[in-house]
């Protein structure tokens, strides 16, 4: 069994939705595609079963990734969360003390972290140096370019 990831309503159903489109629609191509190499004759030198056998070995990986990752996910109470201090879901407004420069973030599980959204993994350097801060908190980071400052100056859900 994997970890338990904490994940939103939302995020869920994301995965859910891919599972299926896995299950009922690339399953039966795969399958099919192997038929109908199959059908072809001699599988010894069949460039296409073998291409059409090894596209199902990652499909059914992907499956098993994907249902582990469903299995072992814990929906996230959105209505117990709180602003206090940062934490899991919560969106935050951070000021780099170095550059001077503003970001905003949501902070969400691993599965759907997405940086084009802004929405940043708990488990990496940043998140897990700014959780539990409260706002005007500066935390100290350390990333592979050293060590950088960030002030919290809002906290929302």
């Amino acid at each position: 069994m994997g970890n338990t990831t904490y994940i939103t309503a939302e995020g869920l159903k994301k995965l859910n939705d891919e599972l299926n489109q896995l299950k009922s629609v690339e399953r039966p191509n795969i399958s099919k595609q192997i038929a109908e190499a199959r059908d072809k004759g001699d599988l010894s030198e069949n460039a296409e079963y073998d291409a059409a056998k090894e596209a199902q070995g990652l499909l059914e990986m992907k499956i098993s990734i994907l249902q582990d990752k469903i299995i072992n996910a814990r929906v996230i109470d959105e209505s117990v969360l709180q602003t206090e201090t940062v934490q899991i879901m919560n969106k935050i407004r951070i000021k780099n003390l170095k550059t001077n420069t503003e970001m905003a973030y949501t902070i969400v599980s691993e599965a759907e972290a997405d940086l084009k959204s802004m929405k940043l993994a708990v488990n990496t350097p940043i998140a897990k140096g700014l959780l539990g801060k409260k706002v005007g908190d500066i935390a100290e980071i350390t990333v592979p370019n050293g060590t950088i400052q960030l002030e919290i100056l809002e906290i929302s859900l």
